[in-house]
């Protein structure tokens, strides 16, 4: 009797989540990597609820941790200064407009960081 497969399993994701799992447990684990991402998020907040140039698009109970969105009055020049600024991908989505930066697993304190200096530079050059 032949006891194959009768599909192939999906390799590549399957391959794919074993290196993030371990790359999540080189990381410390779950609780380490919500510790993380709770920092990330707070600090992105913190400059959004500090900056005047800056809203928070949803509020505060109901924010992501995941997705950080917010809108300006100036965001076609922000946008532009930002991407000089080497920040990519924080376009708001299409039907809302704005700004979202998305501080996934993967991305690092250090850009969420810079992300919030590129703020704090922009508020500096167009403050009244």
């Amino acid at each position: 009797r032949n006891h194959s497969m009768f599909n192939t399993p999906p390799v590549l994701p399957i391959f794919v989540m074993h290196e993030t799992l371990k790359w999540v447990k080189a990381q410390g684990g779950v609780e380490a990597m919500y510790k993380i991402n709770k920092k990330k998020a707070e600090t992105l907040y913190n400059e959004i609820d500090r900056n005047s140039m800056f809203v928070g698009t949803a509020v505060k109970e109901d924010r992501s941790m995941m997705n950080v969105c917010f809108v300006m009055d100036l965001e076609a020049k922000f946008m532009a200064f930002a991407k000089e600024k080497g920040m990519v991908g924080i376009k708001g989505h299409r039907s809302v407009g704005g700004f979202r930066a998305s501080i996934y697993n993967a991305c690092p304190q250090e850009s969420v960081d810079a992300l919030v200096a590129c703020m704090q530079e922009f508020e500096k050059n167009h403050k009244k």
